[in-house]
């Protein structure tokens, strides 16, 4: 189903519209939401209904085939509302792309009776490979696999044992199926509690070669998938693509919470001074910083797609510098979200410690959010910094 570019213009209006409409219900529901310790079922229905997890599936499968920037633009939004929603929808929908990199006999093994089934993750390198006739036998124990109650398959991350003793590195991702896994139902946290991001639980189970995807594949954007999906979605590097669906909810979460400081600052008298908080200097310029903060990430997010895209339609490589670049750019996200979160927060006053105050489960979130591996920034300042001064990577998720 190849939409026409009319097509797909009215794809992207649909969506956004919906994402809109969409901001108000979730923020309702971001209490039980965080209580449930997972996304309601009404909030998944909804997603699927509008068609989010389609935006990067591959179109042989009922996808839409759009660019980063459409289903980034979705989550960001939808993240006003209730940024673990969002975090599931980013981690969950990008996997449909992701499917899309593997050989299609996978894809057909997850959608050849329902296009519109989910898969989880968890792309820690600690499982167990052992090379048998016809695949790989896996075990091992993952964690933080964000929506898995949602999923019915999950990819997992395992070094495969070289062929030869002092072989190269075999980074791979496994498709699992949710008869071959347990979910571990330990997910008790202070922030992105609706993420249900649980551990997953696996003992000896066969994986045939096909339902695997070497990193280097997606590294060298030459991946087995590219031989059916041929859009430039397809071309885009993995490392990319998946860091930025653990960081981009955050510019949304602040955004949320830039709505709620401004309808709360504008009202709020200082009960010692008598003071109006729009009387106040630090006030002012604390919100006027987290509205440049939304700006420059968004601004800075599709710079980066923007130049990764066009090199994807002219088939042109991408360079380790900027790689490690782009890497740096997604992990800083977080982290600034954070600072102007955290200031907005302290001009709220001693109300703001309550924990049904509007910008208190924002900053928890974005905090929770912070302490991703993708999102830690200084490692990959740090990278950054060699590559650009005559040192090798040290990251191979690029």
């Amino acid at each position: 189903m190849n939409a026409t570019i009319e097509d797909k213009d009215a794809i992207r209006q649909r969506l956004n519209q919906r994402a809109a409409e969409l901001v108000p219900v979730l923020r309702a529901r971001a209490a039980e939401t965080a209580e449930i310790g997972r996304l309601p079922e009404a909030t998944i229905a909804d997603f699927q209904e509008a068609g989010f997890f389609r935006i990067l599936q591959p179109a042989k499968w009922g996808g839409y085939e759009l660019k980063p920037h459409d289903f980034f633009d979705i989550q960001i939004k939808l993240a006003e509302g209730c940024m673990s929603s969002a975090w599931v929808l980013g981690v969950v929908a990008i996997h449909n792309w992701q499917l899309g990199l593997y050989d299609d006999r996978a894809a057909q093994d997850v959608w050849g009776e329902d296009t519109s089934v989910l898969i989880s993750s968890s792309y820690m390198p600690v499982g167990k490979v052992e090379r048998v006739e016809g695949g790989l036998k896996l075990s091992g124990r993952w964690g933080f696999s964000s929506g898995s109650k949602h999923c019915d398959w999950v990819f997992l991350g395992a070094m495969v044992p070289p062929l030869e003793a002092g072989g190269p590195p075999d980074y791979r991702t496994f498709l699992v199926p949710r008869s071959d896994y347990d979910i571990v139902d330990n997910w008790a946290v202070t922030g992105l509690q609706g993420t249900g991001s649980h551990d997953i639980v696996v003992k000896d189970a066969f994986v045939p070669e096909y339902r695997t995807h070497k990193s280097i594949d997606g590294f060298n954007q030459q991946s087995p998938g590219n031989e059916v999906n041929t859009h430039p979605v397809f071309k885009l590097p993995f490392g990319q693509i998946f860091v930025r669906a653990v960081s981009s909810s955050a510019i949304g979460a602040l955004q949320g919470a830039i709505n709620d400081f401004i309808e709360l600052a504008g009202t709020r008298v200082g009960v010692n001074d008598g003071r109006k908080s729009i009387e106040d200097p630090g006030t002012l310029k604390t919100l006027a910083d987290a509205i440049a903060t939304v700006d420059e990430c968004k601004a800075v997010l599709y710079k980066n797609f923007d130049i990764m895209y066009e090199r994807a339609v002219a088939g042109e490589p991408l360079t380790i510098e900027e790689r490690v670049k782009w890497r740096y750019d997604s992990a800083r996200v977080a982290g600034r979200c954070n600072e102007a979160a955290n200031k907005m927060f302290m001009y709220c006053g001693s109300r703001a410690i309550f924990a049904n105050y509007p910008l208190n489960r924002v900053q928890a979130d974005i905090q929770a959010g912070l302490t991703h591996v993708a999102n830690v920034a200084d490692k990959y300042a740090y990278n950054l910094s060699g590559v650009l001064l005559g040192k090798d990577s040290t990251d191979f998720f690029l």
